[in-house]
């Protein structure tokens, strides 16, 4: 099994935890002792093929895929590996190519809203972000610091621990341009003119902070309305937290007195809504004069809408109704920070994000 997710996320820890009901050994491959421990990897297989192995970090030794598939086709038992990863699986293209049929994925997330329920408030959530180190900090200062930590780390080791050979100056210029598009549309012109990149370029930066978790491109919806949509998709920074420490926002009142305050609610609240239900497909609906669905969720003919608000008393546009009545979705939801659920019209909720009623799966 292989349990992939953004660095810091809680992989080892989890890891660990489960390691501890089973017969294991765990090797961390940023360590060169452990690293040297695989030169023969043979012999390490022979004297713990009765254990579990984990091999954390494995994106920094993609090569070994190649003697991971060997050993699993000569002794096929289940349950005889666990890999960690800080990078999607097209990243480590090797396990795509190698172990297809041989393993199982789990992307692992940041903390979610509903993880944290009776630890911390949405407030700190969304201000912090869902890494556990940023989300349980003593105070805001504490948490701050980390996420510029954490930023600056990704930039300088991270990447070019993927064997990709980007600038740091041009991957900060990029990120912190994307933090302040942060929930528009994908223009590539403007935003490669922006970043003073080629379209060809911009695009394979794009994709690894894609694949590497930290950014969401979210897709236009494939739905048959008789109206024209949008079709580029949009852009979202995964981690609030992240986002702020770009934005350079350390206290919730200046998150909430900044412009991006409103895009910075909608990616939250969207981010939560995705992660939590990987088996639902996920767009936007966007038509050409401007009415807006901010996310629709769709599984096996079954549709739920939701709109984010940041306001205490939201008004969804006409546009919002009018699409409602034209895709006809199992519910409705307006997300925005009230202090209870409320319907404002028939399947129409406004809800606390803490209190949607999801769909299951």
């Amino acid at each position: 099994m292989a349990i992939l997710g953004p660095r810091q996320c809680g992989k080892s820890t989890l890891a660990k935890a489960l390691l501890q009901e089973y017969p294991a050994v765990y090797l961390d491959l940023q360590d060169r002792v452990d690293r040297n421990k695989l030169i023969e990897p043979e012999l390490f297989f022979d004297r713990y093929r009765d254990k579990l192995i984990c091999l954390d970090e494995i994106q920094l030794l993609p090569e070994f895929f190649q003697v991971l598939r060997s050993e699993i086709d000569r002794d096929r038992r289940p349950g005889r590996f666990l890999i960690l990863g800080s990078a999607s699986r097209d990243l480590i293209r090797q396990s795509t190519e190698s172990l297809a049929g041989r393993i199982a994925y789990l992307d692992l997330t940041p903390f979610l809203l509903h993880e944290l329920a009776g630890v911390s408030v949405w407030q700190d959530h969304w201000l912090r972000g869902g890494f556990p180190e940023s989300v349980l900090a003593v105070d805001d200062h504490d948490s701050f610091a980390w996420r510029l930590d954490f930023i600056r780390t990704f930039m300088e080791r991270d990447i070019p621990g993927l064997g990709l050979n980007i600038p740091v100056p041009v991957i900060e210029r990029l990120w912190r341009l994307l933090a302040h598009y942060h929930s528009q549309t994908v223009n590539y012109n403007k935003f490669a003119a922006a970043a003073d990149l080629s379209i060809p370029t911009l695009k394979k930066y794009l994709a690894v902070l894609e694949q590497t978790y930290m950014v969401r491109l979210l897709p236009p919806a494939e739905t048959n309305l008789k109206k024209r949509l949008i079709k580029s998709p949009k852009i979202y920074l995964r981690d609030s937290g992240i986002l702020h420490g770009l934005l350079d926002v350390e206290g919730y009142d200046s998150l909430l007195a900044n412009p991006a305050a409103g895009p910075s609610w909608e990616g939250f609240v969207l981010e939560n809504l995705i992660a939590a239900h990987p088996r639902w497909r996920s767009s936007f609906v966007r038509t050409s004069n401007g009415a807006e669905i901010d996310l629709l969720l769709e599984r096996s003919g079954r549709r739920h809408l939701f709109e984010c608000k940041l306001s205490k008393a939201p008004k969804p546009s006409r546009g919002f109704h009018e699409l409602v009545e034209d895709i006809q979705p199992e519910s409705a939801w307006v997300v925005a920070p009230v202090d209870e659920m409320y319907e404002i019209r028939k399947n129409i909720m406004v809800c606390p994000p803490t209190k949607i009623m999801l769909p299951e799966g």
